[in-house]
């Protein structure tokens, strides 16, 4: 079995029952998700994609928000990909929301969508679940387009929080298979300029998540 085969198994195995709550019970400490949202800011016209989209509630939130642009969502959990299309069906969005099964450190975007390039990306709360997370930031990086941003929200180092918080959340997320990525920005920054990019970053709630953004420029 390939490492991705390996790890949408773990997945799907993880949230084959969870995908029926999962919204229901994230949104009490997934922060941050909106207001990437609303810092997406499309072009007209344009294409987005979130990486390790789950089940749509990201996708259908900026599909609302950003009404002319046009969305994409790719995760590697099929399970998760099942409540996500049923979702985006109920909200009517189906001819503006498409979702695909993909691994997040090697995809192509032609194949799955029959496009080239992305204006913006998003990964909300799906770095700190994937094994080879540097990789899924490149490989995000890549496929932006000319203009276009990576904007990424997960779990910070608790930085301003009392050391039992730090300790009892990180506990409680490993035994789902989060581990929040102590090296996350400075990851981000080398991928900022591998592409000769440009990194800004944002502590929310004192450490609790970290708000990044890489906006590419044409060389």
């Amino acid at each position: 079995m390939m490492a991705g085969e390996g790890h949408a198994a773990l997945m799907d195995g993880v949230y084959r029952g969870q995908r029926h709550i999962y919204d229901l019970t994230r949104k009490y400490y997934l922060l941050g998700r909106d207001r990437l949202i609303d810092e997406l800011m499309p072009p007209a016209g344009g294409h987005v994609l979130e990486v390790g989209c789950g089940t749509g509630r990201n996708l259908i939130a900026a599909a609302r928000c950003w009404p002319g642009a046009h969305f994409h969502g790719i995760d590697i959990s099929e399970e998760m990909l099942k409540t996500a299309r049923a979702a985006i069906a109920r909200a009517g969005l189906g001819r503006r929301v498409s979702v695909a099964q993909a691994d997040a450190t090697c995809f192509d975007p032609h194949g799955l969508f029959r496009i080239d390039r992305f204006d913006r990306i998003f990964q909300s709360y799906t770095l700190s679940m994937i094994p080879e997370w540097q990789d899924a930031i490149r490989e995000a990086v890549r496929h932006l387009s000319a203009y276009g941003s990576l904007h990424i929200v997960d779990f910070g180092q608790q930085e301003e929080m009392p050391g039992w918080f730090r300790a009892a959340l990180f506990g409680w997320l490993a035994r789902f298979h989060v581990a929040p990525r102590a090296l996350l920005v400075e990851a981000a920054r080398e991928a900022a300029n591998d592409i000769g990019g440009r990194l800004s970053v944002t502590r929310l709630h004192r450490g609790y998540a970290w708000s990044l953004r890489i906006d590419r420029h044409p060389r």
